[in-house]
């Protein structure tokens, strides 16, 4: 008697079920968006292996020699095969500090998104499935703070905490020194809290449409606590335009950053971020050093180039309308 042949039940790997979703076939169906992933990722890639893959250590004084500063790219008269493009007023590889630099907007981009995403999450859910005086006075919030610009808020908070230390330190002591110190976190503080009512209302809007849904409807029947209610079953289907929300928010997280650290109040010269290498060269702009602002405005616009065309069609992909 003939056996019928075994037939494998086994569902699809992760990888497998990624590979032929919508998501992926439209990813490699852009060559722009991929060319834009891969620029990001080289991104990514130099900030974590930057102790590895750059030629000098800009930040150890003990490395740096003073007498090569201002030397030009390597292509240009007077240039060192060393330098690929150039030094600064104090000798710095300028490639190597835009490694590092990249480094230090990447993590301020990413944790401001990350406190602004889990600050407009928390605050969206709780209006839109409450209501009543919560949402009444969340909205409102969110609407006045919508009125002032986000980096007129991050001057304000970075204002005052350069005023509280001050005070703590009785006019210039221990803790008033510290204010470069703690620079990297009051940047991600004043970005990530002046961004958040964007997420509030757009997750707002998707916890009153998912509580009208009957999973929620049956789940309120059978005695589910709220909390768990927001947590379990609204929370994860609203995170779709929360993701498109903060890859696009990530470029904006870093041109703020780049904004405030250009005015003065941002990373400290000794520990750059783009803005603050934008800012330096911009000192000796008009006096023929050029290449000391020109990479770093160059490094700066690919990055935030490329991340918002990864969240252009992002939104676009995850747009079921589009497809």
């Amino acid at each position: 008697m003939a056996t019928e042949p075994d037939i494998d039940v086994r569902a699809p790997s992760l990888l497998a079920r990624a590979r032929d979703s919508d998501l992926w076939f439209s990813f490699t169906r852009s060559p722009v968006v991929v060319v834009a992933a891969s620029v990001t990722a080289l991104y990514f890639l130099a900030a974590l292996l930057a102790p590895l893959i750059s030629p000098h250590n800009p930040f150890d004084p003990g490395s740096l020699v003073y007498s090569d500063a201002f030397t030009p790219p390597a292509w240009v008269e007077g240039g060192q095969a060393t330098y690929l493009l150039g030094t600064d007023d104090q000798g710095r590889d300028i490639l190597s500090t835009l490694i590092y630099g990249a480094r230090i907007s990447l993590l301020v981009g990413f944790a401001a998104v990350m406190l602004s995403a889990v600050i407009g999450i928390t605050l969206g859910i709780l209006a839109g499935y409450l209501g009543g005086i919560v949402e009444t006075i969340t909205m409102r919030a969110a609407d006045v703070q919508l009125t002032v610009p986000g980096i007129l808020v991050a001057l304000m908070i970075d204002g005052v905490v350069r005023i509280k230390l001050k005070e703590w330190s009785a006019g210039g002591g221990f803790i008033g020194d510290m204010h470069e110190t703690i620079s990297l976190f009051v940047l991600i503080f004043a970005i990530g809290l002046s961004d958040w009512p964007q997420y509030a209302r757009v997750v707002r809007g998707a916890t009153m449409v998912e509580k009208g849904k009957e999973y929620v409807q049956a789940a309120k029947v059978i005695g589910v606590h709220p909390l768990f209610i927001m947590i379990r079953h609204i929370l994860p289907n609203v995170l779709g335009p929360v993701l498109v929300l903060a890859t696009i928010g990530l470029a904006l997280a870093i041109i703020a950053e780049a904004t405030l650290s250009f005015l003065g109040v941002g990373m400290p010269p000794t520990t750059p971020s783009l803005g603050t290498l934008i800012r330096i060269g911009n000192n000796f702009l008009f006096s023929g050093e050029w290449w000391i602002t020109f990479f770093p405005c160059i490094a700066l616009i690919l990055l935030v180039l490329s991340v918002n065309l990864l969240g252009d069609w992002l939104r676009d992909a995850l747009n079921p309308k589009l497809r």
